[in-house]
């Protein structure tokens, strides 16, 4: 008699697993177009989400003009998270996502940072000295002319009256991390991020932290996009869950409470 229930536990434990894993295999990956700033936080939200017998999401990174416009020449994705309403905006009056799925989902902070090394520190308020803080060298920045936190970062420095100041003395950058990246090497002496970008780069260091009215709310919103695979609804569920909610909150972000429309 222990020799059959020794045996017929794991006969149990297997048939109790395999609709699950059936169920998980049966799905389609949700391909993801997201912010660059998402990255890290993303990745371990996917990773949860795979780990409750769904398929792992595909993500692809970049800035959010340059998903919009792809969304828009080519569509190909099921969700489109950005880093400012703006570029989700565009993406609605073309009608190419579906509107009642957009939800506001994160906030962010627009910091200034350094190398890690450097002992740079500034207190950021109106003519506050930075091309002096240059010392010769530029101001990465994410291109301020379509990136959201270039947008964000010309924006703030426009109302503190620095702009006219710098606009001859920045490294412009593809997105939010490559921005990042100048700094972390080294290659800049000064750049504009959000914070959650400088949590996550032990080789760079906050120097100063830009007042939340010095430019417009910094808002993450969501939605799935016209046509967008069955499953996709799940992962936008997944999205506004409570463990979701802790792994955003970790990674810096501010968790906003929903629906924006």
């Amino acid at each position: 008699m222990r020799f059959i229930i020794r045996w017929a536990m794991p006969v149990l434990l297997a048939m109790t697993f395999v609709p699950a894993a059936q169920a998980a295999s049966s799905e389609k990956p949700v391909l993801v177009f997201a912010a660059a700033s998402l990255g890290d936080v993303l990745q371990n939200v996917g990773d949860a989400f795979q780990a409750e017998w769904h398929a792992a999401p595909v993500f692809s990174f970049a800035a959010s003009s340059a998903l919009a416009r792809q969304i828009a020449a080519s569509g190909g994705a099921d969700m489109f998270i950005s880093a400012d309403t703006a570029w989700m905006d565009y993406l609605d009056r073309k009608a190419l996502i579906d509107r009642r799925t957009r939800r506001n989902l994160l906030s962010n902070r627009l910091v200034l940072i350094a190398p890690a090394a450097s002992t740079t520190t500034m207190a950021i308020r109106a003519h506050f000295p930075l091309a002096a803080a240059l010392q010769g060298g530029r101001l990465a920045i994410a291109e301020p002319d379509s990136v959201p936190a270039g947008r964000y970062g010309r924006e703030a420095l426009i109302h503190l009256q620095v702009w006219d100041s710098v606009k001859d003395h920045l490294a412009p950058a593809e997105n939010v991390r490559a921005a990042l990246a100048y700094v972390a090497r080294g290659e800049t002496a000064l750049g504009i991020v959000y914070e959650t970008d400088a949590k996550a780069e032990p080789r760079v260091r906050v120097a100063g932290v830009f007042p939340g009215d010095t430019h417009a709310p910094i808002i993450y919103p969501v939605a799935l996009t016209k046509g967008a695979k069955p499953e996709a609804r799940s992962f936008l569920t997944f999205l506004e869950s409570d463990a979701a909610a802790a792994m955003f909150r970790k990674a810096g972000f501010t968790v906003l409470p929903g629906r924006s429309k």
